[in-house]
């Protein structure tokens, strides 16, 4: 009989071996690109700094994909940008290209004819080119104002479709942007506003955007006894109850847990809920980031968070299932 077994191994073993060609290959180019970052990394990033306009991003087939993501990176951190598609250039998209913008143009050969409309146009009008590519004689990187000439790393397939070089590109394109965004100090807050929808807004949303507050936190007074406490959780519906002083700062909380363990021992309509309470209870701020405070619930094993001012006194109150539902 034929060992079926023996050729699986085999067969699994050379495609992991093909796989680890691929990501070597790619790694190869991501740390020759390292190497290579020169001063006109800063002068592409000070040139964008400096237009009132946008990026605009091209490329044709592979690059024109990479050409759509770093688009895409640099409006969702801060930097409008749109991409045009090279061959819609011709009939009209041109119009979209202004003396405000800087253009972004991506080549692997740095020969592709569809892009020598935009190219001729932004000479025309005199419009800053960043030319990226592997091959330093080229038309784009000779036409470019800012030349990107990308380390010549094979490609990871032995026919040559565009895996390295798609890589650097991106990874180039990501670099830019992220420069960008810290240059600009663009911040947590700034890029929520700009995804309002999406499970990363919601991971970044602040516990002021999701806390109960008003009428809803549970709070009693320090002159009240435990009897107000059971009432209270009961009528809240939080597990727990937060206790204030005349001053009304947070001074204690009592939670259900609590008043099990005292309900026998103590006479609940005369014991006052200061002797049953716990001190310094743990307690957040508005500004703090809901995963952040799902965190601090996991770490400590509790389900409910007072939220407080710089007086310490509670704003709001957090449960843990407002927050799973979220992050």
């Amino acid at each position: 009989m034929q060992d079926h077994t023996g050729n699986k191994a085999q067969e699994i073993k050379d495609l992991r071996d093909i796989g680890r060609f691929v990501i070597e290959t790619e790694i190869k180019g991501l740390q020759s690109l390292t190497s290579c970052l020169d001063d006109t990394f800063a002068e592409i990033v000070n040139a964008i700094l400096k237009i009132r306009g946008r990026v605009i991003v091209s490329g044709m087939g592979k690059s024109g994909h990479i050409a759509r993501k770093i688009s895409s990176t640099l409006s969702s951190t801060g930097t409008p940008s749109i991409y045009i598609h090279p061959a819609e250039a011709g009939h009209g998209d041109l119009g979209m290209i202004t003396k405000q913008d800087i253009v972004l143009l991506l080549s692997n050969s740095g020969e592709t004819s569809e892009l020598s409309v935009i190219v001729n146009y932004c000479k025309r009008q005199m419009i800053e080119i960043i030319g990226i590519s592997r091959k330093e004689k080229s038309a784009l990187i000779e036409a470019s104002t800012f030349k990107v000439v990308l380390p010549d790393i094979p490609e990871a397939s032995d026919i040559s479709a565009p895996t390295t070089s798609t890589t650097m590109m991106m990874v180039y394109g990501d670099a830019i942007a992220v420069a960008l965004h810290k240059k600009r100090q663009f911040t947590i807050s700034d890029y929520q506003i700009l995804h309002p929808v999406g499970s990363l807004a919601l991971k970044l949303l602040k516990l002021e955007d999701v806390m109960h507050t008003e009428n809803e936190i549970p709070i009693i007074s320090d002159s009240s006894t435990v009897l107000d406490a059971i009432l209270m959780i009961t009528s809240k519906r939080f597990g727990c109850v937060g206790v204030i002083d005349s001053r009304s700062v947070l001074i204690g909380i009592i939670t259900d847990g609590d008043l099990r363990r005292h309900v026998v021992s103590v006479d609940i309509s005369n014991t006052s809920v200061t002797s049953v309470m716990t001190t310094k209870p743990v307690v957040v701020t508005k500004d703090m980031l809901a995963f952040e405070a799902l965190a601090i619930m996991n770490k400590r094993c509790i389900t409910n968070l007072f939220i407080v001012n710089g007086e310490h006194k509670p704003i709001g109150i957090i449960h843990i299932h407002d927050l799973l539902k979220i992050c």
